[in-house]
């Protein structure tokens, strides 16, 4: 397999590393955790739940510093969701490297 020509673009580039069954697999795994601690804040009507700072660790850094976004709970899924999306990219172009890298040898 050779590797990607110099002129391929970013998205085309980001869109195949976000194909790859490590990135798929951390996505899912992201958004289960998302829509878990949705549905146990909502159930818990105290205001209380910390079920949100689960996704949120599952997708530092980027979502941590999304988190200084405007206070309400449309932020949350926001930063959760780009923060899930950055680390996907990181992790699918990472697998990618290494399996071009077990491939040249």
């Amino acid at each position: 397999m050779t590797a990607a020509p110099p002129g391929r673009s970013l998205s085309r580039k980001a869109g195949h590393a976000l194909r790859h069954p490590a990135a798929l697999v951390y996505l899912a795994v992201c958004a289960i955790l998302l829509a878990w601690a949705l549905v146990v804040t909502l159930a818990d009507g105290s205001d209380e739940s910390m079920a949100g700072v689960i996704p949120l660790l599952a997708t530092a850094p980027v979502s941590l510093v999304l988190l200084m976004l405007p206070d309400h709970g449309s932020m949350l899924v926001l930063a959760v969701a780009l923060g899930a999306l950055a680390n996907a990219l990181v992790i699918g172009m990472c697998a990618r490297a290494l399996r071009r890298g077990d491939s040249a040898n």
